[in-house]
């Protein structure tokens, strides 16, 4: 099971991300017709759509509705396991702040992180693998051109 960070997200939804045919030979690879083969977690979907509809980031980006489309069939997918933060979560996330100094910038993918191991996904699809690539128990799978 593969854990889904935003950017492999994105990646998968915008044709002109530079990462858009890396991120869908994972999704042929790992996640295609596989029931239960990737995990997600809310706070993904809400970046997923915050990314994906700013002007700024692509020339063609998606509208809210139709983010919020997308994001809601990966939600719901049968490939998908729901994956919520509980109190291990947060104990992880807090350990790993403080055992590797990690400043503000680093809150969220630390949490996410902390999200997935412990729901026991070890494996997290991302192109901003740096930011994984720190914390005991994670395989990251990269997305590279």
């Amino acid at each position: 099971m593969i854990g889904l960070d935003t950017s492999f997200l994105v990646a998968v939804a915008v044709r002109e991300h530079p990462l858009h045919a890396a991120a869908w030979a994972v999704f042929e690879r790992d996640v295609r017709g596989r029931a239960g083969s990737v995990a997600l977690a809310p706070q993904v979907l809400t970046e997923f759509v915050h990314v994906v509809t700013d002007a700024r980031r692509f020339e063609r980006p998606l509208s809210t509705d139709e983010a919020l489309a997308v994001a809601d069939r990966w939600w719901t997918a049968r490939e998908t396991r729901q994956v919520e933060q509980g109190p291990d979560a947060v104990a992880l996330f807090f350990d790993w702040m403080a055992h590797h100094r990690l400043g503000r910038k680093r809150l969220l993918d630390t949490l996410l992180a902390a999200t997935y191991v412990a729901a026991g996904v070890r494996r997290i699809a991302t192109s901003d693998w740096r930011d994984f690539a720190a914390f005991d128990g994670v395989e990251v799978v990269r997305l590279v051109a």
